[in-house]
């Protein structure tokens, strides 16, 4: 059997391939990379909308009169603090204060929270959740194997979820605040999460649906994107406009190597929770990191990649790069790179190796891109 016999599918793989999808491994599924030409993908997600199958991300659902303290527990952050319908980003650690996975916990009812580890990580996150549930009265399942995520991303994405509710729910919708969820029926199908969160920079929609009702909410999607230019879009699109939101990636901006303080989350650990949570000592004696992650931009045409060496003006080494690409938005190269902080301001000159070839850069805050309001 090959490799690519061996990966999972998503339960939309189907409609990928009839859209003509080229597909790649990430993690162990074979996801859509792209449609047709990726840059097209990314500017409709700017312009007009994206719809994404991310149903290769964790879901698990975290239950019992305890979820709240345990998830204070397991995680740094307060998240018996989170009022139900809405989402908080953190991260689970290990006890030395190592980034596990960055994630997202919805809370959906007093005693119950879904909880969205990235693909690569789930079995991990899964298995520290219920290692950490013991002495509470919890119950962790997982559901990733079993769900759908569907996300439609950009300045038309509301028009186009309205479209798909019942009027009943469009007020719900329209002053549905970001990082924020409920439950509706959409296109027909009962019981979706509609959460206002995303991984482009845009405004947009996540749907957590059952495998089984996944085709037909995507196809309604589609059709119901059609009329606002709509474009399905797969993972290299989805890389490029994150990283101009400057939005962190697991395995690149962050590691076990590194703590939340060191890739400046450290706001994501909570001062006010009472009690002891995992990590918390590691993380109370950390000191000021050696290395920030800043923002570096250039006005030439090579773009640096991840793992590119950045240098000073006088050529010391000084940091390195994490993720880059030409910005199909801004025009000219963008990167992610932890710099020693004595270069960490806006405005720094640095240089980036490239091939053996160093290239000017300047350090820039970031996002790189910020969308109209």
């Amino acid at each position: 059997m090959s490799h690519s016999d061996s990966l999972r599918q998503s339960p939309l793989h189907a409609e990928h391939e009839a859209l003509g999808a080229s597909f790649t491994p990430f993690g162990d599924w074979s996801m859509p990379l792209k449609y047709g030409k990726e840059l097209d993908e990314h500017r409709a997600v700017r312009t007009s909308a994206g719809l994404f199958d991310l149903s290769h991300m964790g879901e698990v659902r975290v239950t019992g009169p305890q979820a709240a303290e345990f998830l204070d527990y397991a995680l740094i952050s307060h998240l018996s603090a989170l009022a139900v319908g809405r989402a908080k980003y953190s991260m689970i650690v290990r006890p030395d204060g190592g980034i596990l996975d960055d994630l997202i916990t919805y809370r959906l009812r007093d005693h119950e929270f879904l909880v969205v580890p990235n693909a690569s990580n789930t079995a991990t996150v899964v298995a520290a959740l219920r290692e950490r549930a013991e002495g509470f009265e919890v119950t962790v399942e997982d559901e990733s194997t079993s769900t759908a995520l569907i996300a439609v991303q950009g300045p038309r994405g509301q028009e186009i979820v309205l479209s798909l509710l019942a009027p009943e729910d469009h007020e719900a919708l329209r002053t549905l605040k970001y990082y924020a969820a409920f439950s509706a029926t959409v296109a027909g199908i009962p019981d979706v999460l509609v959460a206002r969160t995303g991984y482009t920079g845009e405004d947009g929609f996540e749907l957590f649906t059952p495998n089984a009702t996944a085709p037909a909410l995507w196809e309604a999607a589609f059709q119901a994107g059609k009329p606002h230019e709509i474009r399905p879009a797969g993972l290299a699109a989805r890389d490029s406009l994150r990283l101009e939101a400057a939005m962190p990636l697991y395995g690149n901006e962050l590691s076990e190597e590194l703590t939340p303080i060191d890739a400046g989350l450290g706001v994501l650990v909570s001062k006010k929770k009472e009690g002891d949570f995992v990590g918390r000592a590691a993380l109370d004696s950390v000191e000021q990191p050696s290395r920030l992650l800043v923002g570096l931009v250039s006005e030439g045409k090579r773009a640096a990649r991840a793992g590119a060496t950045v240098l000073s003006e006088e050529g010391a080494e000084v940091g390195v790069v994490t993720s880059g690409q030409p910005s199909p938005t801004l025009g000219h190269p963008i990167a992610l790179a932890y710099v020693d902080r004595t270069l960490a301001t806006p405005g720094t000159e640095l240089t980036v190796d490239i091939r053996g070839k160093h290239y000017p850069f300047r350090v820039v805050e970031t996002p790189f891109y910020r969308r109209s309001r």
